[in-house]
């Protein structure tokens, strides 16, 4: 059990590691659909073509914009291309940076759908049938051109009447076919080098500025992650304040009323005030309120933190802004600075 524990908290305390599973996961789903989908060409001139590019590359233009929905580097992306300027400097590598991983692990699932359909070759075959060559094989020499064109748009359909064990349809089915896989093929192996030559290159370069690039994206990403779980603590503890605000509120209405409630069996009346301080006398719990206690207070806070972030210097950004109100929401800001703790999340 430690250890499925510790294997989720690994995968939940890394986006990398989370955003290569969700890939992982988009491109067996693809390979998944298309073993089961039932592939049926509609065998008409008109329409051939257009079915089988369709079925080539629409899926994958679905597949990648999942990719891109499944993807949360997608939205840090938007929002630091499209942020603010405020007193932080926008970084024009580390939207490059982003934009790049982003599209690397999009792109996974539509290459390999487009790669399994062109290895297979029926999307090819249909899409293609009707614009062979006729010259190119001899069975043809006593059709009319209609005739011809009626026959090719029906190669996809090998129990069709009219090619049903025809020499001519094995002929140029075997045709397309082999061209499809030689398209597959080529692409795959294209693919492969340039994987190779990035990975064996890139090490004969200087790293520097990709180092910085890796470091600063995957710093804008936790640092808004640790600003949503900040949020999130502030308006537990917000909203505790106020429901123990009401309790008080109504406890001492009730008192006026005369309709508080006495002692019984030795128990004592509920004293949401008393409490709070004996808790906070007793266990020392700090307060994630730091000052912002009402509503405007909390709204200008989050309008500062989207028109101005504070600065990536920990000696400026313990300093609030001059003529903007506010504190801070996180009680973990003074103790511990976004590069100590974006250390334990990345591996540069």
């Amino acid at each position: 059990m430690d250890k499925f524990r510790m294997i989720f908290q690994y995968f939940q305390s890394s986006s990398e590691s989370i955003m290569n599973g969700i890939c992982l996961i988009l491109a067996v789903a693809t390979v998944k659909i298309y073993s089961s989908f039932d592939f049926n060409c509609p065998c008409l001139p008109r329409y051939n073509t257009l079915y089988g590019l369709g079925l080539l590359f629409t899926p994958p233009v679905a597949l990648f914009l999942c990719g891109l929905i499944a993807n949360r580097q997608s939205v840090v992306l938007i929002e630091e291309w499209r942020r603010p300027m405020g007193r932080r400097k926008k970084d024009p590598g580390i939207v490059k940076y982003l934009c790049s991983s982003v599209l690397q692990r999009a792109l996974a699932a539509p290459v390999v759908w487009i790669l399994l359909a062109l290895l297979d070759g029926k999307c090819f075959i249909c899409a293609f049938s009707s614009s062979v060559d006729p010259k190119k094989f001899s069975d043809f020499a006593n059709m009319t051109a209609s005739d011809v064109q009626l026959f090719l748009s029906k190669v996809p359909c090998k129990d069709d009447e009219l090619v049903r064990d025809n020499p001519a349809r094995k002929a140029v089915s075997r045709y397309l076919r082999c061209l499809s896989q030689a398209i597959g093929w080529s692409i795959m192996l294209t693919l492969i080098v340039m994987a190779f030559l990035a990975r064996s290159l890139q090490p004969c370069f200087d790293q520097t500025r990709l180092v910085q690039r890796r470091y600063w994206s995957n710093y804008v990403d936790l640092e808004q992650k640790l600003f949503d779980e900040t949020c999130c603590e502030h308006a537990r503890d917000f909203a505790h304040k106020c429901v123990l605000h009401f309790f008080d509120s109504m406890r001492s209405e009730m008192k006026a009323r005369g309709l508080a409630a006495a002692r019984q069996d030795g128990v004592i009346p509920w004293d949401s005030k008393a409490e709070a301080e004996g808790q906070e006398r007793e266990g020392g719990k700090k307060d994630l309120l730091r000052g912002i206690a009402n509503q405007k207070q909390v709204n200008q806070l989050l309008t500062t933190w989207y028109r101005s972030k504070p600065p990536l210097d920990i000696t400026q950004a313990l300093q609030p802004p001059p003529g903007e109100g506010g504190g801070s929401l996180s009680h973990r800001a003074t103790s511990c600075p976004p590069a100590t703790r974006f250390s334990q999340h990345t591996d540069v």
